[in-house]
């Protein structure tokens, strides 16, 4: 059976402020660090061990999966992947996020003054940059480079670290591969550093795949962070930190770390 672990990078210095930060690569914040650290070392001390780690190559998502290697009992192979990176804003990235169009406002007057409502649309995307449909591809070939290659080795886990809305859609590619999988479930909203989980093998007769999720947004790990260092975020939007963390805008329910 495959074991794939899907982590979201640990808080960077762009997610303390409202701006759009796909591609635009900043590194982790003060935060962020202590989030990774506590992690790699829940993994280390749950004997949580990976046989291969894939990472998105922005600063943050490498950072956090490095630090996740550095704990690991053994050398494991550490592949950077291209596709795993978040969704591309393109003229937005590092532009003021906002949510909604403001009262009086329109969507065009407020990219003039450098605020860019979120989109309305899956299909829709700012220029030069990726709408949530061009993301679902990009996922589905970043699930066949990283995960598919797995499938049918026996006993092996993958840690993916990765990007919310990147995860989200990854989650979707996987659950793809199993027309009986539960489609409908809410997989979306992880916090920084939290983890997702899936399993994947074969049928029998090798007629298909079985999919199942096991954990969602887990950050038990993160009772370990010192509370004055984590309130020092008070002040970040809210819904800023939930569409980062992979909550669109045609999600509406809160998806609560749970193990099924």
């Amino acid at each position: 059976m495959l074991t794939v672990t899907f982590i979201r990078h640990g808080e960077s210095e762009d997610n303390t402020k409202d701006i759009w930060a796909g591609w635009k690569d900043a590194p982790l914040s003060p935060l962020g660090t202590l989030q990774v650290s506590a992690l790699a070392r829940f993994f280390h001390q749950s004997q949580t061990h990976f046989d291969h780690i894939y990472v998105s190559p922005l600063l943050r998502a490498q950072a956090t999966g490095k630090a996740i290697h550095d704990l690991q009992p053994h050398d494991v192979p550490f592949t950077i992947l291209p596709k795993l990176r978040e969704q591309h804003f393109g003229c937005a990235e590092g532009n003021m996020w906002a949510y909604d169009v403001a009262p009086g406002e329109t969507r065009e007057s407020m990219i003039a003054s450098g605020v860019y409502p979120v989109p309305l649309l899956r299909s829709d995307k700012f220029e030069g940059g990726e709408s949530l449909d061009d993301l679902a591809v990009r996922a589905e070939e970043a699930m066949r480079e990283c995960v598919l290659p797995h499938v049918g080795e026996e006993d092996v886990h993958i840690a993916v670290t990765s990007h919310g809305l990147c995860i989200s859609e990854l989650v979707k590619a996987v659950l793809r591969l199993d027309p009986d999988a539960d489609h409908e479930r809410d997989y979306t909203g992880l916090l920084n550093t939290a983890w997702t989980r899936i399993t994947v093998e074969p049928r029998e007769g090798n007629e298909g795949l079985n999919v199942k999720v096991t954990d969602v947004n887990r950050s038990e790990h993160l009772e370990t962070v010192s509370s004055s260092v984590a309130s020092s975020d008070v002040n970040t939007n809210s819904d800023a930190r939930a569409f980062f963390g992979g909550k669109t805008k045609s999600d509406t329910s809160t998806v609560t770390p749970t193990h099924i």
